[in-house]
């Protein structure tokens, strides 16, 4: 019997750890995995799995992807109508007559954890067995009636074959990300989670798990992360891992994991701050709502003063980057209310702040009592929120534009030193910049265009223009150090569409040439020219670099980029701006 897993994944570098767990725990079967994007046309994808010619195939579906595979499904159950079509994973876990009776081409549904149903419903299928007595699926009779088993037992995750020594894996693994678990389950009781919804945490052995890591890594994983919902919610555990990782990581390799920041004990990031080599670790956190009320009603318990200690200590340490999350649209949380989440969380200026919108998914409590706050929400997934008793949809739109001017000005770091300064000097918070700022380029419909790098610096300086023209100058000294930190050797142009004319610029290169010593430092007039870049700038920037204070003290800015193409270094001089 020929059995196909497969999946569409959001991107080309993402891998399923799901097909290889399902493949792992059905060793007893040809299994084949199969991966996809949800990028990929349908036709393309159905005409890869027509060519293997399965009698099985099982498709492992999320918010993500579900919409994407169920063409796919269509086209398959036409051109091979024989075959067997499972459905896997959390988006039809709830719900799962829903799925049959909306996909008729679909013949059985696993529902919860997979790997020991699947293998089980396997072997009934190739003995022609019947399926009233497997417990985890839902499934339609000979006479084509649902009919939903009851779910399956929990078992010990150490029963679970290795899915990571598949040896078709190997080439793949410097070039995607490798997702692993040590635990499933979360202690919380977040109501927009379906973490949520089964309480308890299990555990594969640590000592297990410690060898699947040096196995991934000695066979060339780049990029590990972790899928445990709380890594550090058992913190025997998590210390244990995070030393053994510190100390037998491979060169080049990045761990990523999600914590619950309020829980993270000091010592902990002690630890890690002085032991870990920078960029071994990342951490991704949600924040979500900094609303006590908001967090009462979806029944989440955060500390902010502890979550905020973390958030500090781990980046005063300077080893680990961070991720934060928000989500707007949580109950009761309105447009001023989410203003001050966002501000709060800004103030700490985290390396990426995600910015996302409430998702009312399948089987969580807040879409069983989503008339309770008046929830509107997309009917297919990904079920977003489009407006609730708090916040309206003109509101839930002006917060997107946010989150779009957020993703480009800040989360990319291509202009840290200019977004500082508006945000801290300019506008009264920074959710207020990055809203006016996303309002703006909306009605300059530059949503509709693409953009480089130097047009999101010109648009920058547009709106600077129009709504604080009063400090276009210092803004554009910023900038100009920003737009050369980008580069590692001289850019062919400036960002401005007009810097300094050509004769102008010519004369502050010969007085830069006879007052600042460039000969003695083994420049030659041609190299000053061929690895330098001049401007004028309206402020001391040394004074700037020292401490972040402005001083409106005309300067001479010159970024100098080494032959060897090492970072930008900034050197003031002074010139006769005058003449």
């Amino acid at each position: 019997m020929r059995t196909v897993v497969s999946t569409l994944n959001a991107k080309y570098i993402h891998t399923s750890l799901a097909l290889r767990y399902l493949k792992a725990a059905s060793s007893d079967f040809e299994v084949n995995i199969q991966e996809f994007t949800i990028n990929d046309p349908s036709l393309e994808i159905a005409g890869t799995l027509y060519d293997l010619h399965p009698d099985v195939i099982g498709f492992s579906c999320y918010i993500w992807n579900i919409e994407e595979t169920i063409p796919v499904i269509s086209i398959l159950k036409k051109i091979h109508p024989e075959v067997r079509i499972i459905l896997g994973g959390p988006e039809v876990t709830y719900d799962s007559e829903y799925w049959l009776d909306r996909i008729p081409e679909v013949d059985i549904i696993v529902r919860g954890e997979g790997e020991q149903t699947f293998n089980k419903l396997l072997s009934a299928i190739q003995n022609k067995q019947s399926l009233a007595s497997l417990n985890g699926i839902t499934y339609r009779d000979k006479q084509g009636v649902i009919q939903s088993n009851p779910n399956a037992p929990k078992f010990p995750l150490n029963e679970i074959p290795s899915p990571f020594r598949f040896k078709e894996d190997v080439p793949e693994l410097s070039k995607r990300v490798t997702y692993v678990e040590t635990s499933r389950g979360c202690p919380f009781t977040c109501q927009f989670c379906l973490s949520s919804i089964e309480f308890g945490v299990r555990y594969f052995d640590i000592d297990r798990m410690k060898d699947e890591l040096s196995y991934l890594m000695d066979h060339g994983a780049k990029t590990i992360k972790f899928l445990d919902r709380t890594f550090n919610i058992n913190r025997k555990y998590a210390f244990e891992m995070f030393d053994f990782l510190i100390k037998h990581h491979r060169a080049g390799v990045v761990f990523q994991f999600e914590i619950t920041a309020d829980i993270m004990r000091p010592e902990v990031l002690d630890f890690i701050n002085e032991n870990a080599p920078e960029g071994l670790f990342r951490f991704e956190i949600g924040v979500q709502s900094t609303n006590d009320h908001t967090n009462e009603l979806i029944k989440r318990k955060q500390n902010f003063n502890k979550l905020t200690r973390t958030i500090t200590m781990v980046k005063n340490g300077g080893k680990v980057v961070q991720h934060l999350d928000l989500i707007a649209g949580l109950p009761e949380e309105d447009y001023q209310s989410f203003r001050q989440t966002f501000n709060d969380v800004f103030a700490m200026r985290p390396e990426e702040l995600q910015l996302g919108f409430l998702k009312m998914l399948r089987g969580t409590g807040l879409r069983e009592n989503a008339h309770q706050w008046g929830y509107r929400y997309m009917e297919h997934a990904p079920y977003e929120m489009l407006s609730n008793h708090a916040l309206s949809f003109s509101k839930v739109i002006k917060i997107k534009r946010v989150e779009d001017i957020l993703e480009k000005f800040w989360n990319k770091h291509f202009m840290d030193n200019t977004v500082n300064y508006i945000v801290e000097h300019i506008f009264e918070t920074p959710f207020d910049f990055f809203q006016l700022f996303g309002e703006y380029w909306h009605h300059q419909k530059w949503n509709k265009i693409g953009h480089q790098l130097t047009d999101l610096f010109n648009r920058l300086h547009e709106f600077i223009q129009v709504h604080a023209p009063s400090q276009v100058d210092i803004v554009e000294g910023l900038m100009n150090m920003d737009y050369y930190m980008n580069f590692r050797q001289k850019p062919r142009k400036s960002w401005k569409p007009r810097g300094i004319e050509h004769q102008e610029k010519q004369k502050i290169y010969e007085y830069v040439w006879k007052h600042y010593n460039f000969s003695e430092q083994g420049y030659t007039k041609k190299d000053l020219h061929k690895h330098t870049m001049i401007d004028l700038i309206s402020f001391d920037m040394d004074q700037y670099l020292q401490n972040g204070s402005i001083q409106e003290i005309p300067s001479l800015l010159i970024a100098i980029y080494s032959p060897e193409g090492r970072e930008v270094e900034f050197k003031k001089g002074n010139y006769p701006i005058s003449s």
